[in-house]
């Protein structure tokens, strides 16, 4: 029999807060975390803004030697980690720590990294590219380097499913505690490339919104969204086998119910145009809890505010919840902290832990008037107050995976 896997702890770095309880607060206030990027020129650049995280710095998780030897992306999901692992109270002299695992994945990596050493291989040559390249730049770095911080033994691993990366990883680190690989896992997603070559890329891919208004630039199920706005940070919790928290007196936030993961086949880039592949995803999760679509209150959204996207996803949600679908509230947070590439899935449910501990869903910031076919209801103009007893998180990435986890209140 599966075994009962709880969260204790979250953590996160994101562009309107670097703490969970930062994050959330500014996420009720419906805070915008996107504006001009301020890490490079943009002059010559189609595109301008960006969610950057803000006032990070990363002496204040970790000593400069080590943080010398991680690039941003590593250093996020550390600072995120440490925060997850402290709330759940965690000590690993009293743990085996072959049973602590860590599942924590990047999109990307770092491609400043490989920027920066592709310039010193073009103008010095390939003798003064640094010897720590390949370490800094690949993206299981950041599960190894919170394998080293915290000293989890246990199974470490990355997911890279482009922007479902976080959903996968905290989908993976809860089947590995159901059938008994691991008593803890740390599992999340985080990302920082917002540099010269990822912002031209995902330009060139005519992904991104070239809006210039801050507000008006990540609407998502809005009938004016143009693309997404690029996004950097971390989100990662600790998941445990039920018996193994309440022994030791942990305390539970809320309880992962089910895990679905699908694959389009069907484009690189764009997602099934009727939304099957989704819709299953949104099935599996549902199945595996054993509840009715009817019961589920609340979804986080990938809701991009690109077009195919949106409409991709309100198609698989209609699929996968039929009448039901009228009832849901929905929304998204990229609407205050743009498309956080890897680390979304990371954030978004931290999201839906804090809704279903607090019975809060949050508006859709900035999006107004939805379009013909997106009739449901997104939760547009003004947060909502409701009971939230099973939340649900989507993430959608490149390669046409899909991934959804569903979130319930604990009870014993």
């Amino acid at each position: 029999m599966k075994r009962r896997v709880v969260i204790t702890g979250m953590g996160a770095v994101t562009p309107i807060g670097n703490t969970v309880d930062e994050f959330w607060d500014n996420v009720k206030k419906g805070t915008l975390g996107i504006g001009p990027v301020t890490k490079f020129d943009t002059s010559d650049y189609k595109v301008h803004l960006a969610a950057e995280v803000k006032n990070f710095k990363a002496a204040d998780h970790m000593d400069a030697k080590a943080a010398r030897r991680m690039e941003a992306f590593s250093q996020y999901a550390v600072a995120a980690a440490k925060e997850a692992y402290d709330q759940a109270g965690l000590n690993m002299e009293e743990e085996d720590p072959y049973r602590v695992g860590v599942i924590i994945s990047s999109g990307v990596g770092s491609l400043q990294c490989i920027q920066k050493e592709y310039g010193k291989l073009l103008e010095k040559g390939p003798n003064r590219v640094s010897p720590v390249m390949v370490p800094l730049m690949i993206a299981n770095m950041a599960a190894g380097n919170v394998s080293i911080t915290l000293g989890a033994k246990g199974k470490c691993s990355s997911v890279v499913t482009a922007c479902a990366s976080g959903s996968n990883s905290i989908g993976d680190a809860f089947r590995a505690i159901q059938y008994g690989d691991a008593e803890v896992m740390l599992a999340g997603g985080c990302e920082s490339a917002i540099c010269e070559v990822g912002l031209a890329g995902f330009t060139s891919l005519t992904a991104l919104t070239q809006n210039p208004d801050p507000a008006k630039a990540s609407i998502p199920f809005d009938k004016d969204r143009s693309g997404f706005v690029m996004g950097e940070g971390a989100g990662v919790v600790v998941l445990e086998e039920l018996e193994h928290a309440k022994k030791r007196g942990a305390v539970i936030l809320a309880e992962l119910v089910g895990y679905g993961a699908t694959g389009d086949a069907f484009h690189i880039t764009a997602p099934a145009e009727d939304g099957e592949g989704a819709a299953r995803a949104m099935q599996y999760a549902m199945e595996e809890a054993g509840i009715q679509p009817s019961q589920v209150d609340y979804i986080n959204a990938h809701g991009t505010s690109t077009h195919l996207n949106d409409l991709a996803e309100t198609r698989a949600i209609k699929k996968a919840f039929g009448e039901s679908a009228k009832d849901l509230k929905i929304n998204s947070t990229k609407s205050m902290i743009g498309h956080l590439l890897g680390a979304a899935g990371g954030v978004e449910f931290v999201v839906c832990v804090k809704s279903v501990m607090e019975d809060y869903i949050h508006q859709t910031l900035g999006s107004c008037e939805s379009e013909e076919e997106l009739d449901l209801d997104y939760c547009f103009g003004a947060p909502v107050q409701q009971k939230v007893e099973y939340a649900m998180s989507n993430s959608l990435g490149f390669g046409g995976h899909n991934a959804s986890l569903l979130v319930k209140k604990y009870q014993e």
